[in-house]
């Protein structure tokens, strides 16, 4: 990677995102790692310049909800709903990784997204050997945070999955211990109880624990599909997000993917408790859990971010897609135009997806002192032109093809469109040799 020593952005149309929501032309200034400089032009020597003219420079894109470990069973597990897609294709397929494939199926999903713009992760690991995951996450240069699922229980869990509870810990603390604050501060650890079908009380109340001081993360599903839903509730007499509450994940330290099924009275008890929200939409449509209420969500103060899930629930990590989708599907929830203007959706994959993971003091806006976590993309495409609202053109028009540059911690991820950590053609090669080994092992006929 580049190192982030002195580097000016020359000349784009820069979306801040700050308080102000300031949409200025000019120059952004990076020196060791942080924005130091914003607007107007600078005349002071840099050691390196990228002419920006013609290009829109925003915060990077905040994904607060994916799984590296399924980007390698993309197309392996198309029209099914929820519960059977899990127990038929995603856990045996997870069940069968190796180290080899793990990191295979990381780089792949790393690489499509940091060439869509993204800069910082959540994401939820399989069981086993989670620190393959971490290493790539370390070599690519994204920020992220992440972590091994948790499965404990459950009637169709595979072998290949199941652990003890202390096991479970176990193995999560080491990785904590291991990882957390590594890589310069970049990565960070997030406890990931898969989801309580899945879990025991006595593993999800361990984590609550665990996480209650905020020194790492609680990432876990809740109220994504009726079904799981209503057995959820054959189980335990209660809705999952009152389970979870009740074993301590609850709370600002507290993610949870999904939310297509919570009511306005849990909005309001979620707001209070300050949990965090990730919105899916691509996901939710292709299971066929339904269209998550953001505006009901965000009116209720919820903090809500974005997210692309698994690449074989979606079939793209492709943030431009979530925040188009999002935007045009609050409007149809609630058949209001206006339910989710494009700036507020664009609030989601930046600064609200940032407030989510508690890091919105470093990132998610364009502002002086802030990491230098930045993306710029072209605007002047013939799907772009002959103009309007920066927003609109951001949200409703913008592709990964028209990102050029990425950068995070003021290093190049991607440069005029060439990613610089991640080597594509070996990715690509890698990807195809070890999906089908993993799909051999799983004993799937594709």
């Amino acid at each position: 990677m580049t190192e982030p020593d002195d580097l000016l952005l020359r000349g784009a149309t820069v979306v801040t995102v700050d308080p102000a929501r300031r949409v200025l032309v000019g120059d952004v200034r990076v020196r060791g790692g942080r924005i130091v400089a914003v607007g107007g032009r600078s005349r002071r020597p840099a050691k390196r310049i990228v002419d920006l003219r013609g290009h829109a420079l925003i915060p990077g894109i905040v994904q607060a909800h994916v799984h590296l470990c399924q980007a390698l069973f993309r197309g392996m597990a198309d029209d099914l709903p929820l519960l059977p897609w899990l127990a038929q294709r995603i856990w045996p397929l997870e069940g069968a990784h190796d180290p080899r494939s793990l990191r295979a199926s990381a780089r792949l999903g790393l690489a499509e997204m940091i060439r869509a713009g993204t800069t910082t992760i959540l994401d939820m690991g399989t069981v086993h050997h989670h620190d393959a995951v971490f290493d790539v996450l370390a070599q690519s240069g994204i920020r992220a945070f992440s972590g091994k699922a948790m499965m404990d229980v459950g009637d169709q869990v595979p072998k290949t999955l199941r652990e003890t509870t202390a096991s479970s810990l176990k193995e999560s603390h080491r990785l904590r211990d291991r990882w957390n604050g590594a890589a310069e501060g970049r990565l960070r650890y997030a406890y990931a109880p898969r989801f309580i079908l899945s879990c025991s009380e006595a593993l999800m109340r361990e984590v609550g624990e665990a996480t209650r001081g905020g020194e790492a993360l609680a990432h876990s599903h809740a109220a994504e599909h009726a079904d799981e839903r209503a057995a959820v509730k054959a189980r335990l007499g209660m809705d999952d997000v009152a389970a979870l509450e009740s074993y301590g994940l609850a709370g600002p330290h507290t993610i949870l993917a999904h939310g297509v099924q919570l009511r306005a009275a849990e909005m309001k008890r979620i707001a209070k408790l300050g949990t965090r929200f990730v919105h899916c939409p691509s996901a939710n449509l292709k299971l066929a859990s339904g269209i998550a209420d953001v505006k009901a969500m965000r009116d209720a103060g919820m903090v809500v971010g974005l997210g692309a899930d698994g690449a074989p629930c979606n079939n793209r990590m492709d943030p431009w897609t979530e925040l188009r989708q999002a935007a045009l599907l609050a409007k149809v929830r609630r058949d209001d135009a206006a339910a989710l203007p494009a700036h507020q959706a664009f609030e989601l994959a930046t600064i609200e997806g940032a407030r989510a993971l508690g890091i919105d003091a470093d990132v998610g806006s364009i502002e002086v002192g802030k990491k230098a976590d930045l993306v710029a993309l072209r605007l002047d495409d013939l799907h772009h032109e002959p103009g309007g609202d920066v927003y609109g053109r951001l949200v409703y028009s913008a592709t990964p093809a028209d990102v050029r540059h990425v950068f995070v911690d003021g290093r190049a991820l991607l440069d005029d469109g060439e990613l610089v950590t991640l080597d594509r053609e070996k990715v690509l090669a890698d990807a195809r040799r070890e999906g089908k080994k993993t799909l051999q092992r799983a004993g799937i006929v594709r």
